[in-house]
């Protein structure tokens, strides 16, 4: 930089050099270059000066601060698990070698008990029934007739027409034609039987879930012909870890959402008594209502309310996650920030629970945190509600 002392150096030297007509132009320029550069070094300085105030003002962020927030909290157990029907019934025919005439209904179906679900040919039983009260009045005439031959022997068994042995002889028959009326009655009703069971009818009320049988084809006795929901009714099979475990109790109300979105009700109805050794977790049976929204098959995301206890509670805008770690930022009486290593709980309504790491009267950063590093300058400003207008 050309300084004052040069340029009188250089003014001394052109007067030295120049003529006398010249010298005092070059002079008077020479005093006013050097004014010019006088104001703009003052000009320079200022400015650096000023320059530093933003900086200073810009370090310390703004951030809105606020104590742990004490609150009654709902605790849970929250899992996953399957909806699964709570019984469902294979219904197949009880007699087989038949012909399927008729299948009344389809998936989906509702259906009461007693409904006849599916008819088998019924012509070749229908005739075994004939044939066989053909038979069973056969045997009941040749009972009469024994019957009939046994008094007239025994009226006149006293006057020595009879002998004892024709008498014993004629008892016996009657009895003999007694018990083939009865062998009889048991082949009708067996023959009676079968022919009902060519119509299969619900067990208990339900909705049909599956179907494997057509018109045509020739069923055979224990095969499967459909699935009823029984009742229609439905339940959470949840997956709990071995350490909550002895937190469950039959009845306790449960709070699930499927896998689309809709939410439902239910209660614990039974715990399994046993732990799977490969996931380390037991099964809770919850009953769900059985509204449609949850079906068998489908995956279901759940919380066990188990009752409300205190928890301090801070906004999750407070939580910030470094590898792996959770942390919030304490703001000192000093205005600067430190980094607290916490650990975190329960999750309500935009906020969470804070089970260890800060001190009840600590002040913690809301606003703001994910901007920080430990050891900053900040400015505490009041805390504008959503929708408003910052000053």
């Amino acid at each position: 930089m050309i300084t004052a002392s040069a340029l009188s150096n250089l003014s001394s030297y052109l007067g030295s050099r120049l003529p006398q007509s010249r010298r005092g132009r070059v002079l008077l320029a020479i005093a006013i270059t050097t004014a010019l550069l006088a104001v703009l070094i003052l000009v320079l300085r200022g400015g650096s000066t000023r320059s530093h105030a933003p900086v200073a003002a810009a370090a310390a962020q703004a951030v809105t601060a606020r104590a742990l927030e004490n609150m009654q909290v709902a605790r849970g157990v929250i899992a996953n698990g399957t909806v699964y029907a709570w019984q469902e019934i294979v219904v197949g025919p009880e007699v087989g070698g038949y012909r399927v005439a008729a299948v009344n209904v389809e998936v989906g179906d509702r259906v009461r008990k007693g409904q006849e679900l599916v008819r088998l040919a019924e012509d070749m039983l229908a005739a075994d029934v004939a044939s066989k009260r053909a038979n069973l009045e056969q045997a009941q005439a040749s009972a009469e007739n024994a019957a009939s031959a046994y008094r007239r022997a025994d009226s006149l068994s006293g006057s020595g027409v009879v002998s004892q042995s024709d008498l014993d002889k004629l008892r016996s028959e009657e009895l003999a034609a007694r018990a083939r009326v009865e062998v009889n009655k048991a082949d009708l009703q067996g023959s009676e039987l079968r022919l009902r069971h060519t119509h299969v009818t619900a067990p208990d009320d339900g909705v049909i879930s599956a179907k494997s049988v057509n018109v045509g084809q020739v069923a055979q006795v224990g095969s499967e012909m459909l699935r009823l929901l029984r009742k229609g009714r439905v339940e959470w099979r949840a997956e709990i870890p071995e350490s909550r475990m002895r937190e469950i109790r039959v009845g306790q109300t449960v709070k699930l959402t499927t896998a689309d979105g809709a939410q439902l009700d239910g209660q614990v109805r039974a715990i399994a008594p046993t732990i799977e050794s490969s996931t380390r977790a037991g099964l809770v049976y919850v009953d769900i209502p059985s509204s449609g929204s949850a079906r068998p098959g489908m995956f279901a995301r759940g919380e066990i309310l188990l009752g409300q206890s205190a928890a301090s509670m801070v906004p999750l805008t407070s939580i910030v996650t470094q590898d792996g770690y959770t942390y919030v930022f304490v703001v000192s009486e000093q205005q600067v920030v430190a980094r607290r290593r916490v650990e975190t709980g329960a999750v309500r309504d935009k906020q969470i629970e804070i089970l260890s790491g800060v001190e009840p009267n600590e002040r913690i950063v809301d606003k703001g945190a994910g901007f920080l590093k430990d050891g900053d300058h900040v400015r505490v400003v009041v805390a504008v509600p959503d929708g408003g207008a910052g000053s």
